[in-house]
């Protein structure tokens, strides 16, 4: 199994083992993808990439880390997302699209504008969570979520897919990793309810499982389903690599075909021993106990590197972010370096 080996998931099949991982642009008005978003996604699917994947887009208003943020809360946002899904499988990429709702960490200023928190009087909103806790201790505490509440972001998350079906996409990632409203309810750190979402661990899954099991209902069997995880909080009394691989498991036999493993985001205090392919380790550990499909990511920015992961069985999928951002035609530059097939597109053939 090399980085340019073929990856067949459900019916879809992946033209080498790079992806393009979810990247946050903040350069959305209303929620709505620009040419901004074709540009910079499209790039990707032409520079080789197997899989390009949208940034987080919301499955409700109020699930936003910033106004700027892409959404996929109604019907209007079909149209701008299938243009940039079109295109990618034009360069014969897969388009994906990750579904998410960003908890207590939303309503900010963009990375660019300090990330402070916004107030409802400058156009910003009440942040939910499971419990009211603020990510840092300064900042406005979210409201703690009803369970009738919790039953509806489960639902807008089903209903987010169902639109990303219609926009063309062909796999949906559920975004439950980086200190966001579905690692919340993970988490002890940010989970302090005392009701059947929260306390012990099978409570404080029952939030990804069941928004998991939702959204499979209606993501058609025959389309890759993908979860994004933290798979530590690198913070003592948080959620842990074991927990992790028992979620992992709970959530193969409801569909989920590969675990996307990140980690952090959950506290300001978290320790992360940041070095280049550090949390490949949680990859690795989560297939071979589990079985399921993995993807690496994190500082992976060499080809050399990204194939030593497949490789050796460590991960199914290198998902690159910064590289990316680098160097949009990453793959091409990774396929000369391994002396792999490479395959520009026509236009593009006379450098290569």
């Amino acid at each position: 199994m090399s980085l340019f080996t073929p990856l067949k998931v459900r019916d879809i099949t992946l033209r080498s083992r790079i992806a393009v991982s979810p990247m946050c642009q903040y350069s959305s008005e209303d929620g709505f993808a620009s040419d901004w978003h074709l540009v910079h996604l499209g790039s990707r699917a032409v520079g080789g990439a197997a899989l390009v994947m949208t940034e987080a887009a919301a499955v409700e208003p109020r699930g936003r880390i910033s106004p700027q943020d892409l959404g996929i809360w109604k019907d209007d946002h079909i149209e701008s997302l299938a243009r940039i899904a079109r295109f990618v499988r034009q360069q014969g990429a897969v388009p994906g699209a990750q579904i998410a709702h960003a908890g207590r960490k939303a309503s900010v200023r963009r990375p660019w504008e300090g990330g402070a928190p916004i107030g409802p009087e400058e156009g910003g909103w009440q942040p939910v969570a499971p419990s009211a806790v603020p990510f840092r201790p300064q900042d406005p505490a979210p409201a703690a979520l009803a369970c009738v509440q919790i039953k509806a972001i489960q639902q807008a998350f089903a209903a987010a897919a169902g639109r990303a079906l219609e926009a063309g996409f062909q796999v949906v990632e559920i975004h439950g990793a980086h200190g966001y409203l579905m690692h919340e309810f993970l988490s002890p750190l940010a989970n302090h309810r005392d009701d059947e979402y929260g306390g012990s661990f099978e409570n404080r899954i029952r939030f990804a499982l069941e928004t998991a099991a939702a959204v499979r209902e209606v993501w058609p069997e025959r389309l890759p389903l993908f979860l994004r995880i933290s798979a530590t909080d690198w913070a003592e009394g948080g959620w842990t690599p074991e927990e992790s691989v028992e979620l992992a498991g709970r959530m193969k036999p409801l569909g989920v075909d590969l675990i996307d493993c990140s980690s952090g985001g959950q506290v300001p205090h978290q320790q992360i021993p940041l070095a280049p392919g550090y949390q490949v380790p949680f990859s690795e550990s989560i297939r071979r106990a589990t079985g399921i499909l993995t993807g690496a990511v994190g500082l992976i920015t060499t080809p050399p590197q990204a194939a030593a992961i497949i490789e050796q069985g460590q991960a199914d999928l290198v998902l690159l972010a910064r590289e990316f951002l680098r160097d949009p035609y990453f793959p091409l530059r990774a396929a000369k370096a391994l002396r792999a097939e490479c395959s520009p597109p026509v236009q593009y053939q006379r450098a290569f």
